[in-house]
């Protein structure tokens, strides 16, 4: 049974690794700033999850009993890789470097996070009066 378990987890672990492998790859050679960010966000969220996996088995396995440090980190990866992928997309669409080759909206104001007002305008905060 020992000898099926540490199979199952060994091809786990090389799964595992080949999500990071392909991941970091795809950051080297994905062509724009938008590509390179999906890359890594899926492979680390995927590669690590199957990591940290396969070490709560084999913790299982030995006998040293379950480990929920490991649980708490795959939940804290699972949550933080797509709102971090979320806010670099953002910034990078506000520093309009696109070549404006996003797709149209369909509406007639611009995309939801950019402002109609001028480059050199200065934000202005709601009063507390309303």
């Amino acid at each position: 049974m020992t000898v099926a378990l540490d199979i199952i987890l060994s091809i786990l672990l090389v799964v595992g690794g080949l999500f990071g492998l392909i991941g970091s790859y795809g950051l080297i050679r994905l062509k724009d700033r938008m590509q390179r960010l999906h890359a890594p966000t899926k492979a680390s969220t995927v590669g690590l999850g199957t990591a940290l996996l396969v070490s709560m088995f084999h913790g299982l396995m030995i006998g040293t009993g379950f480990s929920w440090q490991e649980v708490l980190v795959m939940i804290f990866i699972f949550v933080t890789a797509p709102i971090t992928a979320n806010y670099l997309a953002k910034v990078h669409l506000h520093s309009r470097h696109y070549d404006g080759q996003t797709p149209q909206t369909g509406v007639s104001t611009d995309w939801a996070t950019f402002d109609q007002t001028p480059e050199d305008a200065e934000p202005q905060l709601p009063s507390r009066d309303s």
